[in-house]
C-alpha cells in the first residue's frame, strides 16, 4: 500500500495546480484550471464559485473539462459527462525492457505534436510536455510512442498519453513506456497513477496486467456554451 495519504487522488486536478503545478494555473477563487496551453482541465473545492468561474474561463476555451464533482453552471451551458477508471501502482513494474528509451527534449517537441496532432489531439497541447518528463521510441528516425508525466503534486505523478502511432502498434511499446516511465516516478519517491476511460478495455486490461490497481471512478464533466 501507500505511504502517502491518497486524499489528493480525490481531486487530482486541483492538488496539483496547489502543488507542483502552481505556476501553471489560473485561479477563480476556489476553482483552478490548467492553463489553456497546457491541458483544458480543471476542478474546484467549493460548488458555488463555478457558476462565475465556468463563464469567465469560456472566454478563454470554447470547452473544457471539470474533473470530479458536477459543477454548477451559468445560463446557455451544456454539460457531458464521461466517467474514468483512477489506477495506482505502489511497486516497480517487473516487464523487460528491450526498446532504446529516450526522454524527450525541445529538440524532440515537433515529432511529439505530430505524433499526439495524430492520436492524441484533444487533450495535449502545445505546453503539456513542460508538466513532466517525456519518453520515447524512435524507429528509422520517427517518434513512433509515448507515454509521460501530466498532473503532479508533491507525492504522486500521473502517467499520461500512452500512445502509439497506428502503424506500430502490436509491437508491446506501451507496456515498456509505462514501466518505465513508472520506474522513474518511484525513483523519484514519489507513487505513479493514471486515468483512462472506462470503455477503453485495451489500456484497462494492458495496466492491469502491468499491476496497477482501480482505485476509484473519475468524472469528466465536460462543459461548452449551448
Amino acid at each position: 500500500m501507500n505511504k502517502f495519504p491518497e486524499d489528493p487522488l480525490d481531486n487530482p486536478v486541483w492538488y496539483a495546480l496547489t502543488d507542483e503545478h502552481s505556476d501553471y494555473h489560473i485561479s477563480y477563487g476556489k476553482v483552478k484550471f490548467y492553463h489553456p496551453d497546457f491541458t483544458p482541465f480543471g476542478a474546484f473545492i467549493d460548488i458555488e464559485d463555478t457558476v462565475k468561474a465556468i463563464k469567465t474561463h469560456s472566454n478563454l476555451l470554447d470547452s473544457f473539462f471539470i474533473v470530479g464533482e458536477e459543477p454548477k453552471l451559468p445560463p446557455s451551458f451544456s454539460i457531458t459527462k464521461y466517467v474514468g477508471l483512477q489506477m495506482i501502482i505502489y511497486n516497480e513494474i517487473e516487464h523487460p525492457i528491450s526498446e532504446d528509451i529516450i526522454e524527450l527534449n525541445d529538440q524532440n517537441h515537433e515529432d511529439l505534436m505530430e505524433l499526439m496532432a495524430l492520436v492524441y489531439p484533444h487533450f495535449f497541447k502545445e505546453k503539456t510536455r513542460l508538466l513532466g518528463r517525456y519518453f520515447g521510441i524512435y524507429k528509422n528516425e520517427q517518434l513512433v510512442a509515448v507515454t509521460g508525466e501530466r498532473m503532479q503534486t508533491k507525492n504522486f505523478t500521473e502517467i499520461s498519453a500512452v500512445v502509439t502511432h497506428p502503424d506500430h502498434t502490436g509491437n508491446g511499446f506501451a507496456k515498456q513506456l509505462v514501466a518505465y516511465t513508472a520506474k522513474k516516478i518511484l525513483e523519484k519517491g514519489k507513487t505513479p497513477f493514471l486515468h483512462v476511460d472506462q470503455n477503453n478495455t485495451g489500456p484497462i486490461k494492458l495496466y492491469k496486467k502491468l499491476g496497477f490497481k482501480v482505485r476509484r471512478e473519475m468524472q469528466y464533466w465536460l462543459i461548452s456554451r449551448a
